[in-house]
């Protein structure tokens, strides 16, 4: 019994042991990589890019690092996304990024944000500028103040709407669209401005999808607003898909939780093919119009066709909402006024969940991985 006695405490020594210095491992891992983040995010700080001094980052979006800048004669504040240095030896990445700008610089909705110029350095560095945001995003919105009023996610969502449709006819599918890429902005006077950001993943249909390259039948997205189509198969993404992610940020905006909440990208994924979401009436002690949680229920939809089949015909039904219209600007610049000490100092994509910014790859047999 001794002899046993002494086995078991040894070997629960050796699992603490193990288990701190796997510990100290995740450390000095976390540290090593915080050490690179801050490192990259500096490498460009006060260089010019064409007529663009880089001042600080301001966030992260898909492929690139996104600087708050200065026009070197207008002197005008600009946000510059600038391609990451892992990516700049890869021609299909630079073809990725110059196609991205090409494709969002073709959108004039007052509602997307607006690309001003597009270059490369001497040294190869692609980067874009467009008109820089100050305001909060969707995500922080619901951080700051909870869930938010029917009547301003009416307002929200009808000009979400307006930005994709305009897309979503020429073609474009954003791909991406969630909370941290939705901003609330201050703007010439008006408040509660929305701006729709990061088309990094936009996606252009083409007659035969299947002639597109091989890695282009891949989604990636975000696990709590992938649509089950394109888990399912990453080659149909349509606008529909779009519609999906947007009933799950009206979603986010009225509970204050995402749909389908899981520990690991897969779990959530697996929900969203499988299980039925709870109406946000149900998940919120605020009261929840059934006309409008009737329409984020049918963007929710698992099949396609039931979901609004298109932007515009979404925008329609929000119009016909009891609420809609009854946000108004003296309510948003209450808000305004009363949360400005509130808000971050400079948002652009950043993100406070740790799977709202994870990018999940589906491949066309509809296998998952992160």
């Amino acid at each position: 019994l001794g002899a046993l006695s002494l086995q078991r405490n040894f070997s629960l020594a050796a699992i603490a042991g193990l288990g701190l210095m796997l510990g100290l491992f995740l450390i000095v891992s976390n540290v090593r990589k915080i050490r690179h983040e801050v490192r990259e995010a500096v490498a460009h700080i006060g260089q010019k890019l064409g007529p663009f001094e880089l001042l600080y980052k301001i966030g992260d979006g898909g492929n690139g690092t996104v600087y708050r800048a200065n026009h070197a004669l207008l002197k005008r504040p600009t946000a510059v996304k600038v391609m990451l240095p892992q990516f700049a030896s890869s021609e299909s990445a630079k073809q990725r990024f110059i196609r991205e700008v090409q494709l969002t610089s073709r959108l004039t909705h007052p509602n997307t944000v607006a690309i001003y110029d597009f270059g490369q350095t001497p040294e190869g560095t692609l980067y874009y500028a467009m008109e820089h945001l100050n305001g909060v995003s969707l995500e922080d919105l619901v951080r700051i103040s909870g869930p938010q009023p029917a009547a301003r996610v009416l307002h929200i969502l009808h000009h979400v709407c307006g930005s994709l449709d305009e897309a979503h006819g020429q073609g474009l599918i954003h791909r991406d669209v969630k909370p941290a890429n939705i901003m609330l902005c201050e703007r010439g006077g008006l408040y509660d401005v929305v701006k729709v950001l990061d088309f990094g993943l936009v996606k252009e249909i083409q007659e035969d999808q299947q002639q597109q390259p091989e890695e282009d039948n891949a989604v990636v997205g975000t696990p709590f607003y992938l649509a089950p189509e394109l888990i399912s198969d990453a080659s149909v993404f349509s606008p529909l898909s779009d519609l999906y992610a947007l009933g799950g940020v009206a979603y986010f905006l009225l509970t204050g939780h995402n749909v389908f909440e899981g520990a690991s990208a897969m779990q959530i994924c697996e929900m969203h093919l499988n299980d039925a979401p709870p109406p946000p009436s149900q998940r919120v002690t605020l009261s929840v119009p059934s006309d409008l949680e009737a329409i984020v229920m049918q963007c929710l939809a698992k099949e396609p066709a039931r979901r609004p089949q298109s932007a515009g015909a979404m925008s329609e039904m929000l119009a016909r909402c009891e609420d809609f219209s009854a946000w108004t600007e003296q309510q948003a610049q209450k808000w305004w006024v009363e949360n400005r000490s509130t808000l971050p100092v400079e948002e652009q994509h950043d993100s406070h969940s740790p799977l709202s910014n994870t990018q999940m790859l589906v491949d066309t047999n509809g296998r998952t991985g992160p």
